[in-house]
């Protein structure tokens, strides 16, 4: 994108808190102007869906930004990757949550008219961000960051202390958070 255009707003999908303080703060720095979005029906279950909302309330505050949620479906979610549900984690069921959260994010954006959105989801260093970039690439508006870089991630886990966030164990779903038990138990045999 041209730094010198005017319209420097943008959506950004925020997958929680954690991962979106150092995103947020190469935005800021970069001369954006972020609107956060969380919208994350593959987070699972529930209340875990709302206790990562509440932190990144604390870091859309410290920012003073606006924060829009959108409504749970995960019945949706579990439909858009139906059939892959045994797929190890990073292969093909993520890939097909990465299209799911970021056309949700693409129609987001164009709904409150603004140009541009990106996502959090390429500041893990458990995420492929040529896989997001893949699929953001067929996305209008969308703008590739790999906010891993220039230590990214590890901003993010500093930040999160200096903020005293909750920082969660697995990526979101359930089957993220199976695989994550399962492999707790092998490290504590």
């Amino acid at each position: 994108m041209d730094m010198h255009q005017e319209n420097k707003k943008l959506l950004l999908h925020c997958c929680c808190g954690p991962c979106s303080t150092t995103c947020i703060k190469r935005l800021l720095a970069e001369g954006y102007e972020p609107v956060l979005w969380y919208g994350n029906d593959n987070i699972y279950p529930v209340q875990e869906f709302e206790k990562r909302y509440d932190n990144l309330k604390i870091v859309a505050a410290h920012h003073g930004l606006e924060l829009i949620k959108g409504t749970y479906d995960h019945d949706a979610w579990l439909q858009a990757i139906s059939g892959l549900e045994r797929e190890r984690e990073g292969g093909r069921r993520c890939e097909a949550c990465f299209a799911y959260n970021l056309a949700i994010a693409a129609a987001k954006a164009k709904e409150l008219d603004i140009p541009y959105f990106t996502t959090t989801l390429t500041v893990s260093r458990y995420k492929d961000s040529h896989k997001i970039f893949a699929v953001g690439e067929n996305l209008e508006g969308f703008l590739a960051f790999d906010f891993k870089k220039k230590g990214g991630y590890e901003e993010s886990i500093r930040l999160s202390k200096e903020l005293g966030l909750y920082r969660q164990q697995y990526c979101g779903c359930e089957f993220s958070y199976a695989q994550a038990a399962e492999q707790k138990k092998k490290h504590n045999c």
